[in-house]
């Protein structure tokens, strides 16, 4: 027989049991949740679920802002064995259509704020009966019709009243029980569905979030980074549920420096989760110098986080930040700097319980210094992609995954990012890694962000091209605060740009062209897509 193990009992119960039900767990919007609290509201949202028909395994589409209704309905599920599938509520209605037909839910769960990709969400998932609209009123949609007349919406007070509290009992899961489904970022491409169990969750909280930050009953979470993906799901659940902890939840997609610094400034994180483009922006922002002092550490993923913007933030707030890698697969941060072991410009070192290599095309594992792709293994690895037998064949060796990252190794172990497999140009016979030529760009005062792809010229010839916001645009509003810079001006940034890494970098590193834009592609985690700037 196996343990029995639920997530969500593991979460929430224990504290309860603990007598620790009167500790604040949520903070949103000005109000608090304690302990008691949302363990009372995922018992009813488990017996809602279960009252409207869902089954143990079977998929809830979740597609929910950060909020108390997010942890009640992702709990709530795998409380009763049902399986929630955490979707970006900000996609449109028919890109969450396609996820959701994909994992076959047949209830979804919607923000009130979202509620105008209800009507293409129904039309493109056939096998949805119950939309569930979350939040303080029923919203209704307008102009319904077609199929999605035929699927029923229900507000969030009638959705919790429809369930018996005789029915809110845990479901007999265990560790390796289906837990809950992730999207892959589509970094790349179209996202993955990754399957995760019970006992993932706990995996990293007993490893990064107890080995590299240390948390504990008395820290404060805050998280720019949404709950919907890996990286959010641990800062704002899992991690200080974990503990009996506090988070702060802020449903404003997306977020802008001066809200994040209010935030800060009102509750008083002692952890603070984003990534590396908001560092930077912080880094611009006009917000006091003092806006982080109650911050013990910054934690930064999904880029790689360059020295420069690390040391910038250091600089003006005090705060160290600890950057990493971690991936949808494999739950949360598995390379990462920490208080002990921390170098800047560097992912870190393979957190306790994971481990990483580096391997040549033919799998044999790279010498000091020399690139390949970085391959991790750990408990918390997803069983695989949803429905997609051709790529778990290419993705998953034994315990082994390949991240589809290319990496290097230095002699003390710490891992420096070299940019995606796909994303490494072959120029003039050697080897150009673009996050080391972003690295470059992001250190000139002038830049907010940039990124390198290849470009072919009228000769055949592959060259690096590079795509740069500058600080100035960033900075200037079109509709308020004046105008960009002219061309002279850019005539100019590139001048200086070229001049600048002509001292940094070898000739065919340097960018042979450059492209002036205000907004780079980007997942909604804040992964560059350099797919889809390259011509």
């Amino acid at each position: 027989m196996h343990e029995q193990f639920n997530a969500s009992q593991w979460l929430i119960d224990r504290h309860i049991e603990a007598g620790r039900g009167d500790r604040v767990a949520v903070i949103c919007r000005g109000r608090s949740w304690s302990y008691a609290d949302i363990h009372d509201l995922t018992r009813r949202t488990a017996a809602a679920l279960r009252a409207r028909g869902v089954r143990p395994e079977e998929r809830v589409a979740l597609a929910v802002l950060d909020s108390v209704e997010f942890v009640a309905v992702f709990l709530g599920a795998m409380r009763i064995g049902a399986v929630p599938v955490a979707l970006n509520p900000l996609l449109p209605g028919r890109d969450l259509a396609v996820i959701t037909a994909d994992a076959r839910a047949r209830v979804a769960v919607v923000s009130t704020e979202q509620v105008d990709r209800v009507n293409a969400l129904i039309d493109g998932a056939p096998e949805l009966v119950d939309v569930i609209l979350a939040g303080d009123e029923l919203s209704e949609v307008a102009d319904r019709g077609g199929a999605a007349e035929t699927v029923p919406l229900t507000g969030w007070t009638e959705f919790l009243a429809g369930g018996r509290h005789e029915d809110d009992r845990p479901y007999a899961t265990w560790s390796e029980s289906p837990g809950f489904w992730l999207c892959t970022s589509g970094s790349t491409g179209q996202p993955k569905l990754a399957m995760h169990r019970h006992g993932d969750l706990k995996v990293t909280c007993d490893t990064y979030a107890n080995s590299v930050l240390g948390v504990g009953p008395g820290d404060r979470f805050f998280s720019v980074g949404p709950m919907f993906h890996a990286y959010g799901l641990g800062n704002s659940l899992t991690f200080p549920f974990s503990v009996g902890a506090t988070v702060v939840l802020e449903p404003t997609r997306p977020p802008n420096p001066q809200l994040v610094a209010d935030i800060v400034s009102a509750h008083h994180p002692t952890l603070f989760f984003c990534i590396p483009t908001f560092y930077a922006a912080l880094n611009a922002a006009d917000v006091p110098d003092d806006t982080f002092r109650t911050v013990r550490f910054g934690v930064s993923a999904a880029e790689p986080l360059p020295a420069e913007t690390f040391e910038r933030f250091k600089q003006r707030f005090g705060v160290t930040v600890l950057d990493g890698i971690g991936s949808t697969e494999l739950l949360h941060i598995y390379v990462s700097n920490s208080p002990t072991a921390l170098r800047p410009g560097t992912s870190g070192v393979p957190v306790d319980g994971y481990e990483a290599k580096v391997v040549a095309e033919d799998g044999t594992t790279q010498p000091v210094g020399e690139p390949g792709q970085l391959l991790v293994k750990g408990d918390s690895m997803t069983t695989g992609y949803w429905c997609r037998s051709a790529i778990n064949k290419a993705t998953f060796e034994g315990p082994w995954m390949r991240t589809g990252d290319l990496y290097k190794v230095d002699a003390d172990g710490f891992f420096t990012y070299m940019g995606r497999v796909d994303d490494m140009l072959r120029i003039g016979g050697e080897w150009v890694s673009p996050a080391e030529v972003e690295g470059v760009l992001i250190e000139h005062d002038a830049v907010l962000e940039a990124a390198v792809v290849g470009e072919t010229d009228v000769a055949g010839v592959l060259q690096p091209v590079a795509y740069v916001i500058p600080l100035e645009w960033w900075q200037v509003s079109d509709a308020a605060d004046g105008d960009p810079p002219d061309s002279t001006g850019l005539a100019e940034l590139t001048e200086t740009l070229t001049a600048f890494c002509k001292d940094r970098l070898a000739g065919y590193k340097r960018p042979k062209r450059y492209e002036i834009v205000r907004e780079l592609p980007k997942t909604a985690t804040g992964k560059i897509q350099r797919f889809k700037l390259r011509t």
